[in-house]
């Protein structure tokens, strides 16, 4: 039975690789007995559900390999639960996988035609697409690009298999065209791609059908989905017999002429997040108190990378004057945990001897970037990062050991111990100025109060994410 991916708790992420390696090992215990059955069934209960109760036909995309067959096997499990179906395919039957020509025989032997275009002026209660599954790599174009776009125009839903046909299963990109599901059906366990990039905007409500796979035959993976906070991303309950000191003191430099409000959003953040002090070093020395939020105390940024904090925030309308550049060396000798984000990050790409000058710190640091930030880091372009979120958080990773949090669509957060997860809250209200500069004060208001690193920043980026 379809389980509603949102309603798992940190459900692991397979790659398109993994996915093969499970089917092949799967093929190689059980001989003779196919997933397709399974995932066609699956595809075809939650078809019924979704079709629209017009006495319109369901049209059934059914492509040249698996998918297509898992599309014909839903084909015609439909048509016995009594809905008409029209099925289009250019597949050549001599070229199909032996499983997938069975379902298409299966299918006409039951009296099912194959058209091989889409047929004009017709209505549809339900759209399948099983044109291509996971292992896509290439450019849609012609007539599959063709179908794809009518497709999309039709006024009912949409449910792609697997993953929508022209989205990569890994990296979340389209390739030239894409279906726009309404619902995406998974087989066997959730891909990346559904969670990131353009996929938080073509794969539409992810579903999970594990086709009742042996769970020895999974592999062991890093990568899972943020769908919720875990227990270890909650802040103990406070006790009544405590004190602000019980709750962090913490520091946040930046906030230089012109930017000063960049660093007051990340100050005010740590507050409304538990911090129990918030001390911020402006660069601006004419800022002398916060009139919105004065509890937000104030210091020469010298000074305050001086004493003895919980957890420290560099960047937030820091700059990239060499005032900027000495309060950097300053931060990365503290001996507390370290967020860094905006200008923190440039001055790091401009100086690359002091990136591995992080992975020698003596207590953990987080690193915010947005796309842009990334890829001055890691010496590329913003669209190299997008055309692979996952490998670019934890290449950065890699590069800089610290956690990492890619923001974005579907933001990724990397490990130095190599997990990662990819996060589901947010949407497109927080492409804003100054969402970033919140963040960077929710993760310093909760690793100032003693939260690990890990936990803090996945907790961090999903409430981020719902304030959206």
């Amino acid at each position: 039975m379809p389980i509603a991916a949102a309603s798992l708790v940190s459900p692991p992420v397979f790659a398109a690789a993994d996915i093969r390696a499970v089917e092949r090992r799967w093929a190689e215990r059980h001989a003779g007995r196919s997933l397709m059955t399974a995932a066609g069934e699956a595809a075809a209960e939650l078809a019924a559900r979704f079709a629209l109760d017009t006495g319109a036909p369901v049209l059934v995309l059914a492509g040249p390999g698996h998918n297509g067959g898992d599309a014909l096997v839903a084909a015609r499990r439909l048509t016995r639960l009594g809905h008409r179906v029209v099925v289009v395919s250019r597949a050549d039957p001599a070229r199909l996988p032996p499983d997938a020509a069975a379902a298409r025989a299966a299918w006409q032997a039951c009296g099912g035609a194959v058209l091989a275009d889409l047929p004009g002026g017709q209505d549809y209660s339900l759209v399948v697409d099983g044109l291509y599954g996971v292992g896509l790599t290439r450019t849609v174009a012609g007539i599959d690009a063709r179908w794809i776009e009518a497709v999309n125009a039709l006024p009912c839903p949409r449910l792609a298999l697997d993953v929508p046909s022209g989205l990569d299963a890994d990296t979340g990109c389209v390739h030239g065209y894409a279906v726009r599901a309404d619902h995406t059906l998974t087989f066997i366990g959730l891909k990346p791609g559904l969670f990131t990039a353009d996929g938080t905007d073509f794969a539409g409500r992810v579903w999970l059908a594990t086709l009742d796979v042996d769970p020895d035959l999974l592999p062991d993976v890093a990568g899972s989905v943020l769908t919720r906070l875990e227990a270890r991303h909650r802040l103990p309950p406070r006790k009544h017999n405590s004190h602000k000191g019980d709750f962090g003191r913490v520091g946040v430099v930046g906030g230089a002429p012109g930017l000063v409000g960049a660093g007051l959003l990340a100050g005010r953040a740590a507050l409304e997040h538990g911090a129990g002090s918030v001390t911020l070093g402006a660069l601006d020395d004419r800022l002398v108190v916060d009139y919105d939020e004065p509890r937000l105390m104030l210091a020469p940024p010298e000074r305050l990378v001086a004493q003895p904090l919980d957890a420290l925030a560099l960047g937030p309308g820091l700059g990239q004057s060499k005032r900027a550049e000495a309060l950097l060396d300053a931060a990365l000798a503290a001996p507390c945990p370290l967020v860094l984000d905006a200008d923190a990050l440039n001055l790091l790409a401009a100086a690359p001897a002091r990136l591995s000058q992080l992975g020698a710190r003596g207590a953990p640091t987080l690193m915010t970037p947005h796309p842009g930030e990334a890829a001055r880091l890691l010496g590329t372009t913003p669209s190299a990062i997008q055309a692979d979120r996952v490998g670019a958080a934890r290449r950065l990773v890699a590069l800089a050991g610290a956690h990492v949090a890619l923001k974005g669509a579907g933001t990724v957060i990397a490990h130095p111990d190599g997990r990662y997860a990819v996060n589901t809250s947010g949407g497109p209200w927080l492409a804003q100025a100054g969402t970033g500069d919140r963040l960077t004060g929710m993760v310093l208001a909760r690793v100032g109060q003693g939260q690990p690193a890990a936990d803090a920043l996945e907790a961090a980026v999903w409430l981020h994410g719902c304030g959206a």
